[in-house]
């Protein structure tokens, strides 16, 4: 009989552990260039649904469809090694119930062969969350501004602006800890209001525009490749591919107008 493989990718113990030992690097990817890319760098692959912004064109996370996360997350995951993947669960995929959150969270990690899932919400979704655990699902909690939330939210605002929101956010993250998520996501959220959770909490916090206190950063791919026309306040570009690639594609265009492309090696004679 043969040795089994070991297990190669980044689990949920081992990331646990990272908590005030080590920052953990999560980025987002839709597409397998892109993790092929990321995936020595990130200890997680987010597979948010933010691809509906940033991939089509969409006005809004939520005409995200089951079906679109489960396509883009196998392609991540096939062109992916080290990192934990984890795909978003999109929105009407799970807050009906807790048994509906299983059936698409099952079919998540069935047809792409993810790690976990994440999904938006505080102290209400619990319940759901702690369903999902003690179900072999591993659950990553994601609470502050929560995209799915924007017509509730009145848009896409900051959160933990006042004490009472930020011990609202306080609560949501313990309740959700204690019902299982193994992480929590803080997006926009006020930077004492980040640091004070991420201090209250055992499991790592994954911070996106909420400062340097929490455990581990995340930002999406796009943005901080300067692939986007407008990138958020929190973003840090660490790239301008727009002027890369606008420049590669003048250089292109030029040469087809001007007879430069193709030259004779770029194609096919008998003698070759």
């Amino acid at each position: 009989m043969s040795t089994p493989v070991p297990f190669s990718r980044v689990s949920v113990p081992a990331l646990r552990k990272k908590k005030g030992a080590e920052k953990i690097v999560t980025l987002t990817a839709y597409t397998a260039p892109v993790a092929r890319a990321a995936d020595a760098q990130a200890d997680i692959l987010l597979v948010g649904d933010s691809l509906g912004m940033v991939l089509y064109g969409l006005p809004s996370t939520l005409p995200v469809k089951l079906s679109d996360m489960i396509r883009h997350g196998a392609a991540v995951v096939r062109a992916s090694e080290r990192a934990m993947v984890v795909v978003d669960m999109p929105f009407g995929s799970y807050q009906a119930s807790p048994q509906q959150a299983f059936r698409s969270a099952a079919r998540v990690m069935q047809h792409t062969g993810c790690s976990a899932v994440k999904l938006e919400g505080g102290a209400e979704m619990a319940p759901t969350v702690r369903f999902l655990s003690e179900r072999a699902i591993p659950v990553m909690a994601h609470i502050g501004l929560k995209p799915q939330y924007v017509h509730t939210l009145g848009g896409y605002r900051y959160q933990g602006r006042t004490p009472e929101e930020a011990d609202a956010l306080l609560a949501d993250a313990q309740a959700l800890q204690e019902a299982g998520a193994f992480a929590v996501v803080l997006e926009c959220v006020e930077t004492s209001a980040a640091r004070r959770i991420t201090e209250a909490l055992a499991i790592p916090t994954i911070g996106i525009g909420a400062g340097s206190a929490c455990d581990g950063q995340v930002l999406v791919s796009e943005d901080l490749l300067g692939m986007t026309s407008v990138a958020p306040r929190f973003v840090k570009a660490y790239a301008a591919m727009n002027t890369m690639m606008e420049e590669a594609f003048a250089a292109y265009a030029q040469d087809v107008r001007t007879g430069g492309f193709p030259a004779s090696e770029h194609g096919f004679t008998k003698a070759s």
